[in-house]
C-alpha cells in the first residue's frame, strides 16, 4: 500500500522568488519480512536469554545474539552479534566472525537457537520466531527553491530536492525460495524488507542576459544516491549462507550545466546546451555485483564510475518555422503563401561513451554455445576503467499547420509533420567486447587460446 502527500506554495518577497514544498510518501509492502537477515531459526537475544550468562561485558546490549560453542550449551557462549556488528566473549569488536565460528567445536557459526524453532522450511518451522509484519516507511522529502534577481538582467537561482522511490526489485516475499534454500545451500532470497531509495539533489546556477532575444546559464549540480539495492551474500547465517538483496549500495552524481538559449528571433529559435557530469557509486544497478558475490569474499564496496556515467553531453536543438499573415516571409507561389505556419526542427546530440571494465585475456564472448566455458576473464586496468566511444545523433521533423473550417463559426487546426529519428543512419557503438574493445570482434580465434582451439577442430 501506498500513500502520498504534498503541500506546496510559491510566493515573492521584494527580489527573491519562492518554490516551497514538503511531500510525504508512505510505503508498506505489506507481507512478513525476516526479523534478522542473519537467522533463519528463531534465537535468544540477551534479553529473553533463559539463563544467565557468566562473564557478559557491560556493553553488550539486550537486543544482541548470543553465538556458543556448542549447539544446545547456553553457558558456552564465545560471541554476539548486534545487526552487521559482532563481537567477542570480551566485547571487542570483530572484523570477521570467522574469528567466533572457529572457537565453536563446529568450526561454523552457532547461534543461541530456541529449543522450538524447528527446521528450516518445514511443518516445526517456528516462523513467527523468525518473520514480522512490514515496518511501513515513511518518506519526508523538502522541497526548496529560490531565485534572486541580481540585476534586470542577471539572476541566481538555487534548489533543494530530496526524493524517494519504492524498491523496483527483489522485494516480493516468495516462500518457495526458502524451501528451496533447505536443500541449497548459498542459494538466494529476495529481501522482504527493502526500504526506498533515497536521492537528495542540490543545485546553484547563475543567468545573465546577453541580448534582447537571448541568455547564458551556468549551473552546477550534486546529487547524492542512498539506501540503492544491491545484490550481497549474507555470511555466517544460519543455517545457511545465502544471497539477498540489500540497501547497500551508494553513489553521487556532480557536474556542471551551461546553456545557451535564444528565443524566438524572426523564424530562429535555437537551445544549445553542455553538461560535464561525474557519476560515481559502489554498483549500477541490483546485479552488477554478481560475480563478487559469488566469490567468497566480504561484500566489499568501493566507488567506480557507473555503468551510465557519461561524461560530456552536448545538445542542439534548432528550429526554423515561417509565421503567417501579415508576418509570413516565405516564398510565394502561384499567390499562395505555401510553408506559413510550417517548418524544421533540427535537433543534434552528441555524448561521450559510458564505462566498461577491460580484459587483458580474449574469451569466447561471440559464441553461441552455453556449456563450453569461456574460461577466466582476467581485468586489465580498473573497474569500470575503459569508455566506449563517442555517440552522436542527428534528428529532423517537418511539419505544417493547417487550419480548417467547418462553419463561420467553428474552426480547427491540424497539424501534419514528418518525423525522421537518426537522419543521417549513424551506427552508434552501445557495447563492445572487453578484451578488444571493438563491437564486432571478442578477438579469441586471434588469441593464442583461439588459434590452439581452431588447430584442433576438423575442419
Amino acid at each position: 500500500t501506498y500513500m502520498a502527500g504534498y503541500i506546496q506554495d510559491r510566493f515573492t518577497i521584494d527580489n527573491l522568488s519562492f518554490n516551497i514544498g514538503l511531500r510525504v510518501d508512505r510505503f508498506d509492502a505489506n507481507q512478513k519480512a525476516l526479523k534478522d537477515k542473519f537467522l533463519l531459526l528463531d534465537s535468544y537475544t540477551v534479553d529473553d536469554y533463559p539463563v544467565a550468562i557468566e562473564g557478559k561485558p557491560d556493553n553488550i546490549g539486550g537486543t544482541f545474539v548470543p553465538y556458543l560453542a556448542n549447539a544446545g550449551d547456553l553457558s558456552s557462549v564465545i560471541g554476539y552479534r548486534d545487526g552487521n556488528v559482532w563481537y567477542d566473549k570480551n566485547g571487542q569488536i570483530v572484523s570477521d566472525p570467522d574469528v567466533i565460528a572457529s572457537q565453536s567445536t563446529t568450526g561454523t557459526i552457532v547461534p543461541a537457537v530456541k529449543p522450538d524453532a524447528g527446521k528450516l522450511a518445514t511443518e516445526t518451522w517456528n516462523i513467527d520466531g523468525v518473520f514480522q509484519d512490514y515496518k511501513p516507511q515513511i518518506s519526508i522529502m523538502p522541497r526548496i527553491a529560490f531565485a534572486f534577481n541580481i540585476t534586470d538582467e542577471a539572476q541566481f537561482f538555487a534548489h533543494y530536492d530530496v526524493l524517494t522511490q519504492r524498491p523496483s526489485a527483489a522485494l516480493r516475499n516468495d516462500p518457495s525460495e526458502y524451501l528451496s534454500l533447505r536443500t541449497n545451500p548459498d542459494g538466494s532470497l529476495n529481501n522482504a524488507g527493502l526500504k526506498p531509495e533515497r536521492t537528495t539533489d542540490y543545485e546553484v546556477g547563475f543567468k545573465q542576459k546577453i541580448s534582447k532575444s537571448s541568455a547564458l546559464t551556468i549551473s552546477a549540480f550534486y546529487r547524492e544516491l542512498k539506501n540503492m539495492i544491491q545484490i550481497t551474500k549474507v555470511n555466517f547465517a544460519y543455517p545457511n549462507t545465502y544471497t539477498t538483496y540489500d540497501n547497500i549500495d551508494f553513489g553521487t552524481v556532480k557536474g556542471l550545466s551551461l546553456s545557451y538559449d535564444l528565443r524566438r528571433t524572426g523564424n530562429v529559435r535555437m537551445l544549445a546546451s553542455y553538461t560535464l557530469q561525474f557519476a560515481d557509486g559502489t554498483g549500477s544497478s541490483a546485479s552488477s555485483n554478481t560475480e563478487l558475490t559469488n566469490t567468497d569474499q566480504p561484500n566489499l564496496r568501493f566507488i567506480i564510475p557507473l555503468d551510465y556515467d557519461t561524461r560530456h553531453q552536448l545538445t542542439t536543438s534548432f528550429d526554423y518555422h515561417y509565421k503567417s499573415g501579415e508576418e509570413y516571409d516565405g516564398p510565394i507561389v502561384f499567390g499562395k503563401p505555401i510553408f506559413a505556419n510550417a517548418g524544421a526542427n533540427l535537433v543534434f546530440r552528441a555524448n561521450s561513451g559510458t564505462p566498461y571494465t577491460r580484459q587483458s585475456r580474449p574469451t569466447r564472448e561471440a559464441a553461441a554455445i552455453g556449456w563450453q566455458s569461456n574460461g577466466q576473464r582476467v581485468v586489465e586496468g580498473l573497474v569500470n576503467g575503459a569508455r566506449t566511444p563517442w555517440q552522436f545523433r542527428v534528428d529532423l521533423r517537418l511539419d505544417k499547420d493547417i487550419e480548417v473550417k467547418f462553419s463561420e463559426k467553428k474552426s480547427g487546426t491540424f497539424n501534419v509533420y514528418l518525423q525522421i529519428q537518426n537522419l543521417l543512419d549513424t551506427r552508434n557503438v552501445v557495447g563492445v567486447y572487453r578484451a578488444t574493445g571493438n563491437a564486432t570482434d571478442d578477438g579469441f580465434l586471434q588469441s593464442a587460446d583461439g588459434l590452439q582451439l581452431s588447430s584442433a577442430q576438423l575442419s
